[in-house]
């Protein structure tokens, strides 16, 4: 995925060097929680809509989000290829989430390991064969 119009090589916000020259805190308008919490590293995130990415009343860096998760992204994934840190991607997916333009997937849960007694009738059983 390509740098936000504005941020790739070649333009007047970009420096060989130093890379972006636009802080973090300027892509979230200096907030620094998202308004919605549960944005994981695994969390899987998708586009409601794809045909309305070209209506999206945000910046470059919501549009590019949204592209990215045309086919279902993790939030890691969407951080490292978009290479924004990671609480400035959770503020954006925020303002994403509110209106309905991204949809959220959480990771399932984990089952538990069976009980110790489980395993032990098990391993039993296995040596009664």
């Amino acid at each position: 995925m390509s740098d936000p119009p504005g941020m790739s090589p070649g333009s007047e916000w970009f420096d060989g060097a130093a890379g972006r020259l636009v802080r973090p805190y300027a892509l979230t308008g200096g907030r620094t929680r998202p308004v919605r919490e549960g944005f994981d590293l695994i969390t899987i995130i998708m586009t409601a809509d794809a045909s309305a990415i070209g209506s999206v009343e945000f910046g470059p860096e919501h549009a590019s989000i949204l592209r990215l998760a045309c086919t279902p992204q993790s939030v890691a994934e969407i951080s490292a290829k978009l290479k924004l840190p990671l609480a400035v991607l959770r503020v954006l997916l925020g303002d994403l989430y509110t209106p309905g333009w991204i949809i959220v997937r959480q990771p399932t849960p984990m089952t538990q390991t069976p009980d110790e007694r489980v395993l032990k009738d098990v391993i039993n059983g296995l040596k009664t064969l």
